[in-house]
């Protein structure tokens, strides 16, 4: 068993494909096959399920992947310490994002000084709903990401606090007020944005025993600005997340009471963090002092 073979093992599961797995690393189709192969021979167990179109994991596979990501995990962490030695010349660092606070307020500046501190270090990064940013790192997909705290399962540092508010047509009766009620949003259709702090949104009106009617799910902050622009329904998001130019067709009011979120940096255990994760965040806490303690 070979780290190259664990690799091309967890590429084929992410990309569901032979051929997609190849294209990305520069290979033949028959190399990918033949390095799966090899490996399902020596494990005794067949990997994949394979179809027409894409290949699924097999149960066994399913479970395999996770330690072969784990294993490919440390793997990178004893080259980087290696490369830290040497003066952190070289590495690749893998970041999760999510929306606009963190994709266009907190990471290109983090990234600019990083990159300044550390040219060497490839750097990837993956965008996409909260939630999923949350299963990249528990699937070791990614070294770091940034994510809604609290979340007691990861190691984490506070980065950035702003605050959820609701967002309303111009004209509704609710934008007259100096704040708004979680209840006073449950009248009318809901605008819930999946890109986002769906999950807090989701456990704001849980909490509070309250249930919107959610009547359109947006995949993207945009649709949900441009929905509540037409008068089709109401929404909660969080403030850092708007637009900051623009003439906004759409009213947006504190909750009553005030809710903060925060954003911050999580990765699955600090103990395993690779010297390029671990100066990322140390960059992150130098540049937002919010951060209250290091992971």
């Amino acid at each position: 068993m070979t780290l190259t073979q664990l690799e091309i093992f967890s590429l084929v599961a992410q990309l569901q494909g032979f051929t997609s797995a190849a294209h990305r690393l520069g290979i033949s189709q028959s190399a990918v096959s033949h390095a799966i192969k090899s490996l399902e021979l020596e494990l005794g167990v067949e990997l994949f399920r394979r179809q027409q179109s894409r290949v699924e994991l097999s149960d066994i596979g399913q479970q395999l992947l996770l330690r072969a990501r784990a294993m490919l995990g440390l793997a990178t962490t004893l080259q980087q310490e290696a490369a830290d030695a040497r003066g952190m010349k070289s590495g690749t660092l893998r970041i999760g994002s999510f929306g606009p606070t963190a994709s266009i307020r907190l990471l290109p500046r983090i990234l600019e000084h990083f990159r300044q501190a550390h040219p060497g270090i490839e750097v990837h990064v993956d965008e996409g709903p909260d939630r999923q940013v949350l299963q990249w790192l528990e699937e070791r997909r990614i070294d770091v990401g940034f994510v809604v705290l609290e979340q007691e399962r990861l190691d984490t540092v506070a980065l950035f606090e702003d605050q959820m508010v609701a967002l309303l047509p111009e004209g509704h009766a609710l934008a007259h007020q100096a704040s708004v009620k979680l209840k006073d949003l449950c009248h009318d259709p809901f605008v819930l944005t999946e890109a986002g702090s769906s999950e807090l949104v989701e456990r704001l009106f849980h909490s509070a025993r309250l249930k919107p009617n959610v009547r359109y799910r947006c995949s993207q902050l945009l649709s949900t600005l441009d929905t509540v622009s037409r008068g089709a329904g109401v929404s909660v998001v969080a403030q850092a997340s708007l637009p900051q130019d623009g003439q906004p067709r759409y009213v947006q009011r504190p909750l009553s009471p005030k809710v903060a979120r925060q954003i911050g940096l999580a990765v699955l255990d600090r103990r395993q963090s690779s010297p390029a994760t671990l100066a990322f965040i140390q960059m992150a806490q130098q540049l937002f002092p919010l951060s209250q303690k290091a992971v």
